[in-house]
């Protein structure tokens, strides 16, 4: 008769995850390229509008906007991200919420 090897038991126990956790991040604003607006405008806008936008971060978005067509340029609750492309929309830039 074979001997078989020794195992190891262990105890396994589930855990509970919130699956929520995004739901605060309902919506995202995107910004369309347009060719309408210099960098400068662009990143004046995105830093008066933005919360906690940095010009560095506003040139980057503006960069990619100007490079790859579109960019999102915020995520947050609904209802922010509304409020903000209307406020970009106000400054002649081309936006979406979704």
């Amino acid at each position: 008769m074979e001997t078989l090897p020794a195992t190891e038991v262990t105890e396994v126990t589930d855990e509970t995850t919130a699956t929520d956790a995004g739901r605060d991040f309902e919506a995202g604003v995107i910004v369309y390229n347009c060719e309408c607006h210099t960098y400068q405008q662009v990143i004046e806008l995105f830093c008066r509008h933005i919360p906690g936008m940095t010009p560095a971060r506003a040139f980057e978005l503006a960069w990619s906007i100007d490079h790859q067509g579109s960019a999102r340029v915020y995520q947050g609750t609904r209802k922010a991200a509304d409020e903000i492309a209307g406020k970009l929309a106000a400054g002649g830039l081309r936006v979406e919420v979704r």
